[in-house]
């Protein structure tokens, strides 16, 4: 059985560029989802992971670049490249926010940092094929990930409990901007590796990692906020709350979580199963930030 999967069609596509945002946190709140500090930090890990992470996305594809035979996928991973580092940089952005309310993140980002510029940094490598098979255990491994962004995506465009619950209108238009640029480019990643590669045993092994080191990182980061929250004197986090927000809409449900590793492994497997294109584009025209708001 073949490991490859058509591209999508062409009026399937649409043009993906980076779109300039900028966000005014002078009124955001550390516990931006009222009396709920552990929601409000696990979502915050997000500024943690993805200033490095994404980043790390842009340095692996341009070195991927000269490898693309096709023009029409070029131009969605130039425009992808420009998306991830608009998203680096706003939620970097967030930062000295945190640490003007009392929390700063250095300790934990400098981990972060290690890992994508050491462990899943360039290595010296001979010039062939140990070379290419780095380069591309890392363009799977970025697919991987991105099925997971795009997932979180969709969820967050469709979390209306955290309206009704009161959350601060600038941090959920960040996270539903981002969000909906994750759907709009979400099979560029997956298609890129299939283009390049295409190893139905790397995507699975790829996988196996990304889902580990996410789950690991995201528990860690939760962790790393309640304890180190100046206004909770015994902040601790639980798989438990995880679960049980998931239940009240304002958390990913673990179900949902779940069920999204079947879709990623099936030799049919496509990203455009994940999400709506026309849910993502109807909000990147209505956000705020990236209509010159905020």
């Amino acid at each position: 059985m073949s490991n490859r999967r058509p591209a999508r069609t062409a009026s399937e596509r649409i043009e993906l560029k980076a779109r300039k945002v900028s966000f005014d946190w002078e009124e955001t709140p550390l516990h931006w989802v009222p009396g709920d500090p552990f929601t409000s930090h696990t979502i915050n890990v997000l500024h943690l992971l993805l200033p490095a992470g994404e980043r790390w996305f842009v340095h692996v594809y341009r070195q991927v670049l000269p490898y693309i035979r096709d023009d029409r996928l070029r131009e969605d991973v130039i425009g992808f490249i420009g998306q991830e580092a608009m998203h680096s940089q706003a939620h970097d952005d967030v930062l000295p926010h945190l640490r003007k309310l009392g929390l700063d993140p250095t300790p934990y980002t400098a981990q972060v940092d290690w890992l994508f510029e050491k462990l899943l940094g360039d290595r010296t490598l001979p010039p062939g094929r140990a070379r290419r098979w780095w380069l591309m255990e890392r363009v799977a491994l970025i697919a991987a990930i991105e099925h997971y962004t795009a997932f979180l995506g969709d969820w967050v465009l469709n979390a209306e409990e955290l309206d009704r619950r009161g959350a601060d209108p600038v941090m959920l238009d960040l996270l539903r901007w981002h969000g909906a640029e994750e759907v709009e480019h979400r099979a560029v990643a997956f298609e890129l590796f299939m283009h390049v590669d295409g190893g139905y045993r790397r995507r699975v092994r790829t996988w196996a990692t990304a889902f580990s080191a996410l789950v690991f990182l995201w528990q860690r980061g939760a962790r790393f906020f309640m304890e180190n929250d100046p206004t909770l004197p015994n902040g601790k986090a639980s798989v438990r709350d995880f679960v049980h927000r998931g239940r009240h809409g304002v958390l990913p449900s673990t179900p949902d979580m779940l069920r999204s590793v079947p879709r990623y492994l099936s030799r049919g497997y496509h990203p455009s199963q994940e999400g709506s294109t026309a849910q993502a584009v109807a909000y990147l025209a209505s956000s705020p930030a990236a209509n010159g708001g905020h």
